[in-house]
């Protein structure tokens, strides 16, 4: 019997999205306000997922204590209150939009998370905007 179980967690991060190949124009036509030279930023908002087998011993898919613990010192602690452009290596030549940003985050999870298991990431960019990356 499979079973998902989720952790949700925050986090606020800053961005711009803009691609430097491109003039100031293209940009502006293509990304809007989320081009700002400035920033903006976001309370995003993330569900991560992990889905499989309940262990006969424990009970658990995953233990939650593990999830949250691996969600804190892998992500929060990475993107909190960051500039995702400036300050997040994985951003260096990536543009920040919600999806690569899901996709970083699965990428930071995978390793740490058992190979028999699933892994869901759903990320919150606002309320009613979000994507999901499931490898």
């Amino acid at each position: 019997m499979k079973v998902k179980v989720s952790r949700k967690a925050h986090f606020n991060a800053a961005h711009r999205l803009y691609r430097p190949d491109w003039d100031d124009s293209k940009n502006a036509a293509v990304f809007g306000k989320c081009n700002n030279p400035n920033f903006h930023g976001h309370n995003y908002e993330l569900v991560v997922s992990v889905f499989g087998e309940i262990d006969d011993e424990t009970g658990f898919v995953m233990d939650m204590k593990v999830l949250k613990d691996l969600i804190k010192d892998k992500i929060e602690d990475a993107l909190d209150h960051k500039n995702l452009n400036l300050e997040v290596p994985e951003f260096k030549n990536l543009n920040p939009t919600a999806e690569n940003i899901a996709v970083v985050i699965w990428n930071k999870l995978r390793p740490h998370i058992e190979v028999s298991k699933e892994l869901e990431v759903v990320l919150y960019e606002t309320p009613r905007n979000f994507v999901t990356y499931s490898g």
